[in-house]
């Protein structure tokens, strides 16, 4: 059997929202892999700094920011922050329109501490929405927004109550940042992302198998979330977790049980990989 290059999303995919341990069972699974010659890589929209202590648990290297930085071992293979006039023109037309921001550097980020009045919210089905805000803001550690020190940003996260309050930024930057509106919001409860139209998880799952001698049919893609959908679409056989979003499951090759069922060690076990 051809040696495969798996990469792994890890929030709704790998751990819990927000979270930084990975089930047994799923690193039993990852563990056993690699010591057959399987190469796995994680593959988040969390910057570097959010998955360098997953490290410690064994992987191959990292696609973090959607690809603003990507490395295998002690190796940098991109490295794309966002220009300083559209960070600057993000931030300002964000928080003139009231719009929560979340701004990602390499190792740091930084959040408007307002945005926690969004946790206050108690309705049917918004668990989800609530938990990813909860994840960002909360479970992931950042530090306050008043603290920014101008350190480049790899990519942004936002919430707002309306789908007005992005409409001008989007008109105003959608040539150069792909702004993204996760399809788990609710009308008046909005999360989504801003990520540089250089790259996204596609482009960068293909320059690692290029980088690591590996042809495209030999990668495999494990994910959830419309961030997702790139890598899916590039990768020689997709996986999309039972919690993911019904349009990647639509998208996707597999569809294995979510990460509370064990869903990781099934979909290894599926595709030979153990």
């Amino acid at each position: 059997m051809n040696k495969k290059l798996v990469f792994l999303d890890v929030d709704n995919t790998l751990t819990h929202a927000g979270g930084y341990v990975p089930p047994e069972s799923a690193q039993r699974a990852v563990d056993r892999a690699r010591e057959l010659g399987h190469k796995v890589f994680l593959c988040s929209g969390r910057n570097y700094g959010m998955l360098e202590p997953m490290m410690k648990y064994g992987y191959d290297g990292g696609i973090s920011s959607c690809g603003g930085y990507i490395f295998a071992g002690d190796k940098v293979l991109n490295d794309c922050p966002m220009t300083e006039e559209q960070k600057n023109k993000l931030i300002k037309m964000f928080t003139e329109n009231g719009v929560y921001l979340s701004v990602e550097g390499r190792d740091l980020t930084f959040n408007d501490e307002r945005a926690r009045k969004y946790l206050e919210i108690d309705r049917e089905g918004y668990d989800q929405v609530l938990g990813m805000i909860r994840a960002v803001w909360v479970n992931l550690g950042p530090q306050s927004l008043a603290d920014y020190d101008g350190r480049p940003i790899y990519k942004i996260v936002f919430a707002c109550s309306s789908i007005d309050q992005i409409t001008p930024v989007k008109e105003a930057l959608d040539d150069e940042l792909e702004f993204i509106v996760h399809d788990f919001s609710q009308p008046d409860c909005l999360f989504g992302e801003v990520v540089n139209r250089k790259f996204d998880k596609g482009s960068s799952v293909r320059l690692v198998a290029e980088k690591l001698g590996f042809d495209m049919a030999d990668t495999i893609g494990f994910g959830d979330s419309m961030l997702d959908i790139e890598m899916i679409q590039a990768v020689g056989t997709s996986v999309c977790m039972d919690n993911g979003s019904p349009k990647l499951k639509e998208m996707s090759d597999l569809i294995c049980p979510s990460v509370d069922e064990d869903g990781i060690e099934w979909g290894f076990r599926k595709l030979g990989l153990i």
